[in-house]
């Protein structure tokens, strides 16, 4: 009997344990779901279809709410990773979103289980309205004004100091005319107009021209290429404010290479097919935009099939398959039975444009990729990575670009300028907190701790060094 008292105590010292790891195993686990992961999965994976504030409808349907509608985690989390195959065993829930959708999700077969619980937390607290977490203003953080120009101020003072110079140049013209009279001697006073011709103010104003010249030159030639402002008109009329700004895609899903490397990337035609290939007719432009990207890839949006041997037909097939999609769409609308002359107006007016569109001098033939207009360019010498900045430094494509998503034309909002660059190092504090890239940083770390420093800039880990910019 004793030692089977002794065999419980053991069993359950044993059960103590192995609870005690399962409970640590599970807090370790948990540990890894945070809202901050969940929003970077948003932004890579969901943000393209699915609303930012969680609550509305979009291209899919608002994810607020989702774990409770499901009811099965295990069966959502299969849904996310592959709802095709969930589709396919007639799971209920996935049956009824796809008949409610008409479209089939995207599917994510390498997420994680902690990055599919991340992205439900940050759902969860983005749709109470609890993420992110609101601040109080402190009296010490006052709205920072845009710094007006001195443009003025220089004119004034350099009107004044012209001023002065003509009054000091008749008081030393009467001093020496009276320096003149107690030696006797006789000299005339100069008339004004005798003191500014003066071979003094002749070479002043020679050396001031000289400087104002160099001074001009070398500015001209710093600004040189730079196009703050630019705004050209593409050869599809993309509009960012239909896409970012209504639909809320992220912008990191078009220009996916923003987030590993150096160029943030023209998203290939094939990026706009996975909305495209469902949405074939816009809210503005109806089949004139659209029918572009079919026809530089060789979609046929009638039968929704790619057309075999498309880079070897000729203009007039093509004109022939893509003028039918128009005729089609332009009958729906009108609710007509054959063309009538506005409708074989608009038809070929969408087919020339078509062809001015995706054709020019150096490119023949419609089929090919759509030369879009490059608005952005820094200068050959100088290196600029998307990634570091993007990634690593959790820049807002905003910060640089302006509000992207209020744009119906793209243009360069900022200036692009090093003296830019260089400022905005000296004032962007470094997101230093939960960031492994800047943990070698460990007297910076301590001096945050210790309150020796309020925040770490970009200068101070070497954002000022000539090399990281011009290698």
């Amino acid at each position: 009997m004793k030692r089977n008292y002794i065999m419980i105590y053991k069993h359950l010292n044993l059960t103590k344990i192995l609870t005690l790891l399962l409970v640590f195993v599970s807090f370790s686990i948990s540990a890894q779901i945070t809202p901050e992961a969940g929003k970077k999965v948003f932004k890579n994976y969901c943000g393209t279809c699915h609303s930012k504030n969680m609550v509305a409808d979009a291209t899919g349907p608002a994810l607020y709410g989702s774990q409770e509608r499901w009811g099965d985690d295990e069966a959502l989390y299969s849904w996310i990773r592959n709802s095709s195959a969930l589709i396919a065993t007639g799971y209920p829930r996935a049956v009824e979103l796809k008949s409610e959708w008409k479209t089939v999700m995207t599917a994510f077969p390498s997420l994680t289980d902690d990055e599919i619980g991340s992205v439900l937390l940050y759902i969860d607290l983005v749709g109470k309205g609890e993420y992110p977490p609101k601040t109080k203003l402190t009296p010490g953080d006052v709205p920072v004004e845009e710094e007006s120009s001195n443009t003025w101020l220089y004119i004034l003072l350099l009107g004044v100091l012209g001023l002065l110079a003509i009054i000091l140049t008749r008081i030393i013209n009467n001093l020496n005319v009276l320096a003149a009279a107690k030696e006797g001697k006789e000299i005339q006073q100069k008339t004004l107009i005798q003191s500014l011709t003066s071979k003094g103010i002749v070479s002043f104003l020679i050396f001031a021209l000289v400087v104002l010249a160099g001074y001009t030159t070398v500015t001209n030639a710093t600004n040189l290429g730079r196009q703050q402002g630019y705004q050209p008109d593409q050869p599809i009329k993309f509009s960012h404010e239909t896409h970012a700004g209504i639909h809320k895609i992220e912008c990191q899903y078009c220009h996916d290479g923003a987030r590993r490397s150096k160029h943030s990337v023209i998203p290939a035609a094939n990026t706009c097919m996975n909305c495209h290939r469902a949405i074939k007719v816009g809210t503005e432009y109806g089949t004139a935009e659209l029918t572009k990207i079919y026809a530089s890839i060789g979609y046929d949006p009638t039968s929704n099939t790619y057309l075999e041997n498309y880079d070897a037909m000729s203009e007039e097939e093509i004109k022939d398959v893509y003028t039918k999609w128009i005729e089609a769409q332009y009958l729906e609308k009108t609710e007509l039975v054959e063309l009538d002359a506005d409708g074989k107006s608009e038809v070929n007016a969408q087919w020339k444009g078509i062809k001015n569109s995706l054709t020019n001098e150096q490119k023949k033939k419609i089929q090919g990729p759509i030369e879009w207009i490059r608005i952005h360019n820094l200068p050959d010498h100088v290196y600029f990575n998307h990634a570091q900045h993007v990634t690593v430094g959790e820049v807002e494509c905003q910060d640089c670009h302006g509000t992207i998503e209020k744009m119906e034309v793209v243009q360069q909002h900022s200036p692009l300028s090093m003296g830019w660059c260089i400022n905005c190092h000296r004032q962007t504090g470094v997101k230093f907190n939960d960031n492994e890239y800047y943990k070698s940083y460990s007297k910076y770390h301590e001096d945050l701790k210790s309150g020796a420093k309020d925040k770490v800039t970009v200068a101070d880990i070497g954002g000022l060094e000539c090399q990281k910019c011009h290698y």
